[in-house]
């Protein structure tokens, strides 16, 4: 399928490309949704999906654009990824996805794109296939269109605080507020209002035929310690289940005890083993 060992994939190996992301359901998700929408014809976008086959069969591939993402990348893979990106201008603010591949992408990496804001190198990867054995509460909805002026400022604090940067300083406010819009419009954020205020939120920010991955859990901190995430994770859980796929899956920092205590809560059981490094914003 392919004469040299890697290089950019265009939508004439979409079907090899799919079959090799049904082998990892919850690591491959992210590029799983963006190819289903949008194909392989990576010229016309300003992202890429390069692909791995040093013996004419896919192996592995690796999502290059805001992050980089390298789905069953062992070490050869990962050398050979690195030589592909390593001498252009850095396009991403991030590496995520399985730990071992993220983490050894990086070392080849660091030398031109470095140093890194944070390295997370143990983010436990999370799945749940069973409705939470915590009952849902109906106080936890979607989101309506009409209410994304009160969710936007929720979203940007929890942002703010896991990622240690503003999500406005990088790209500017409408740019955020337009992905808040979509994810409302797309009936994938949910939250629970108290007195007109965002108390708890979260988001679907990836949905394959496999999984829905939650992102932008967050708790309004005068609300902490009531019980109001593992109420709310779990009435999430149990909607999307129903409604939109067969399994949820997310990633968490390993030092977040309280998250993977609600997580536990609610019937999560790990998988997998994610890591995520944090650069500058795209382009530095």
């Amino acid at each position: 399928m392919l004469t040299v060992p890697a290089r950019p994939l265009g939508d004439d190996q979409r079907a090899a490309v799919e079959r090799l992301l049904d082998q990892a359901p919850y690591a491959g998700a992210q590029i799983a949704e963006r190819v289903g929408v949008a194909g392989l014809d990576w010229w016309r976008r300003e992202a890429a999906v390069l692909g791995y086959a040093p013996r004419g069969r896919l192996e592995s591939v690796c999502w290059v654009g805001g992050n980089v993402v390298p789905v069953l990348a062992q070490p050869f893979a990962v050398a050979a990824f690195a030589d592909l990106i390593a001498d252009r201008p850095r396009p991403c603010s991030s590496l995520v996805g399985t730990a071992d591949a993220v983490l050894n992408l990086w070392e080849r990496l660091i030398a031109e794109w470095g140093p890194a804001r944070d390295v997370r190198a143990h983010q436990p990867l999370l799945v749940a296939t069973a409705p939470p054995p915590i009952p849902a509460d109906s106080r936890y909805r979607l989101v309506r269109p009409t209410e994304i002026n009160q969710l936007y400022p929720a979203a940007v604090a929890m942002y703010t605080e896991e990622v240690g940067v503003s999500p406005v300083a990088g790209l500017g406010d409408q740019s955020y507020r337009d992905r808040v819009a979509d994810l409302v419009h797309a009936r994938r954020a949910y939250a629970r209002f108290h007195e007109g205020r965002v108390v708890f939120k979260a988001e679907l920010a990836i949905v394959t035929r496999h999984t829905a991955q939650i992102q932008g859990v967050w708790t309004a901190p005068e609300w902490r310690g009531r019980g109001i995430a593992t109420t709310g994770v779990a009435t999430v859980v149990a909607d999307v289940l129903r409604r939109v796929a067969p399994s949820v899956s997310l990633y968490v920092n390993d030092y977040n005890d309280a998250a993977r205590r609600v997580y536990a809560r609610c019937g999560f059981r790990q998988v997998g083993e994610f890591a995520t490094v944090l650069l500058g914003a795209a382009g530095g």
